[in-house]
């Protein structure tokens, strides 16, 4: 570690003789709390970088407003996940950040990409089940890994069916390449089903591959991965900290996998209880630490929800024996009490952008920890 990172200092050094120091630190913008957080670690010591969204507002579909024109226009680098899940920037981010190092972290190297899951019910054996807890990394049975027309939520090919309940059975239990994707682990099965990796850390590799669940950042590999790309990205348009941010990053991906030994010892508990969330942001999650989701209420956040899949959802709780649906705070929870009404299912809460916690380094292991506390306390509760 010590060698590490004289050699990086050492590299700093060099750079920043050939290249000139900025005046001052890089304004960095960040598109979500998460991003957020993991910058503001890697910064820390340097500069703070400024969030883009404000508390309690999706990237599902957030609106760009004047200030956020601003400081886009003011960044010298752009944090943001890429195509789909911030829409709202997509056809924006180059115009208005003309001048920045604009940065797609889906494309940063050594990433889990997993599949999306098609529908709203999803069978009941493919959920990883702690593999993960076996050293095996990513391979978490990802559920879906053949070519499921995705029905990600932020509107790829969802094409309105959801009333059409019988369509929401994910095909995602036929073992049709069914490992996530980690870039570089070498064991037996991890060459079926995927995802490539992209090339590039810039605005040309913004969008991720067909069918890709864009909520990367709930996992915590992931989240060291992104911070590593963060301080390479930093380190080459601010050479005099570089050491610095490799630091950061460094000690970030030590936190991280602290992080993950926590919550999986606290999840492994109700590892194996099924339960319903509201949208399905958190297969990341559920592949790390092997949870048993059975399905979520809405495919897209904002679409409206037919009979029939409602109707489907409540017989969901009622044969998978459901103990928990999930609401989140940025969606009408009133779903909630409709899927939940006559059954033994309790209700609670996920939130996995951290609307309510104060921004900055410490907000991604709070969120993390949070959801495992409302996780552990709802599929726990007699």
């Amino acid at each position: 570690m010590i060698r590490r990172l004289a050699l990086a200092a050492g590299t700093a050094a060099a750079m920043a003789a050939a290249a000139p120091a900025l005046a001052a630190p890089p304004d960095v913008v960040a598109t979500v709390r998460p991003l957020h957080s993991l910058a503001a670690a890697v910064m820390q010591g340097v500069g703070e970088p400024t969030l883009l969204l404000p508390p309690g507002a999706s990237p599902h579909d957030y609106s760009l407003k004047p200030s956020d024109a601003r400081a886009l226009g003011e960044a010298d680098v752009v944090f943001w996940i890429g195509q789909p899940l911030e829409s709202f920037l997509s056809k924006s981010v180059d115009t208005l950040a003309e001048d920045a190092r604009v940065v797609a972290l889906a494309s940063a190297p050594d990433l889990t990409l997993l599949h999306t899951r098609e529908g709203g019910v999803w069978e009941a054996h493919d959920h990883g089940h702690g593999h993960d807890d076996h050293g095996h990394d990513d391979h978490g049975h990802d559920d879906h890994g053949h070519d499921e027309h995705a029905h990600d939520d932020h509107g790829h090919d969802d094409h309105g069916h959801e009333d059409h309940a019988h369509d929401d059975h994910a095909h995602d239990d036929h073992g049709h390449d069914d490992q996530g994707h980690t870039h570089g682990h070498a064991e037996a099965d991890a060459g079926a089903g995927l995802i490539p990796a992209m090339a590039a850390l810039d605005a040309d590799a913004a969008e991720l591959p067909g069918h890709t669940d864009s909520h990367i950042w709930l996992d915590p590999r992931n989240a060291a991965a992104m911070g590593r790309a963060m301080a390479s990205v930093l380190a080459e348009v601010d050479p005099a900290n570089a050491a610095t941010y490799r630091a950061n990053a460094d000690a970030l991906a030590a936190d991280m996998e602290a992080l993950e030994a926590d919550l999986r010892d606290r999840l492994a508990p109700v590892s194996d209880v099924p339960y319903i969330v509201f949208h399905d942001a958190y297969h990341y999650l559920e592949h790390r630490f092997g949870l048993s989701p059975v399905g979520s209420i809405t495919v897209e956040p904002g679409r409206p929800i037919g009979a029939r899949r409602l109707a489907e959802l409540r017989d969901t709780v009622q044969d998978r024996n459901a103990a928990c649906v999930f609401a989140e705070p940025q969606f009408e929870p009133r779903l909630i009490a409709t899927v939940t009404e006559d059954t033994d299912a309790r209700t609670g809460v996920l939130d996995p952008l951290g609307s309510d916690l104060a921004p900055g380094a410490d907000l991604y292991a709070a969120l993390l920890r949070d959801m495992a506390d409302a996780l552990v306390g709802c599929l726990s509760a007699e």
